[in-house]
């Protein structure tokens, strides 16, 4: 019988979604079949299927756990600021800087997604869409919070440059555009509240 301090092996469903996480971000949920997947994570198929009941249900759970850990992120950096929506955006955006100077990053799965699948009832497109549409209301209520006078304005301005960055790393690496994510916000936020002031 097992100790109960025993680590256990994981699961063939852990197994495979930790596979497909590493292949869908770094491949594309597309390009990657089902027999990759088993390959790698040393499973049978019909262990996949026990588990997942098609591809696309399993790329959907990739991506609300990617949307979990994606809201983790977002909360963190609020609560390290309470009150304090310019710096709760700051600190979201320096990591994503930082990710961006590095060879190998994708930038956003759930982007990745939404351009990968433009069928709308697919259901892995609609945890990223999910995603962004709550990421949308957050900026435009932070920029509110701010006090901007037009905060859909900026809200959506800087949901544009975080989009922008997450698909221009892919096309530069380290060096390119998204590397000066911070300051173009920082630049958008402040010319936002001074056309507030000089009204």
């Amino acid at each position: 019988m097992a100790s109960s301090t025993e680590v256990r092996p994981p699961r063939a469903a852990d197994k495979i979604l930790d596979t497909a996480w590493d292949l869908f971000y770094r491949i594309g949920i597309r390009a990657v079949g089902v027999d990759e997947i088993v390959k790698r994570a040393g499973v049978t198929k019909p262990s996949l299927y026990r588990s997942f009941p098609s591809k696309d249900e399993l790329a959907a759970t990739y991506l609300r756990q990617y949307d979990a850990d994606f809201w983790a992120r977002f909360n963190n950096a609020a609560a390290a600021h309470p009150g304090d929506p310019r710096a709760q955006l700051r600190a979201f955006l320096e990591p994503i800087a930082e990710r961006a100077r590095k060879t190998g990053s994708r930038g956003c799965g759930l982007t990745n997604a939404i351009v990968e699948y433009p069928e709308h009832d697919n259901p892995a497109r609609q945890v990223a869409v999910s995603n962004k549409v709550e990421l949308r209301r957050r900026l435009v209520e932070m920029a509110r919070e701010m006090g901007a006078e037009e905060p859909e304005v900026l809200g959506d301005g800087l949901h544009l440059l975080l989009e922008g960055a997450y698909v221009t790393n892919q096309m530069f690496q380290p060096g390119g555009p998204a590397r000066h994510l911070v300051e173009a916000a920082d630049r958008l936020i402040e010319a936002s509240l001074k056309t507030r002031g000089a009204g």
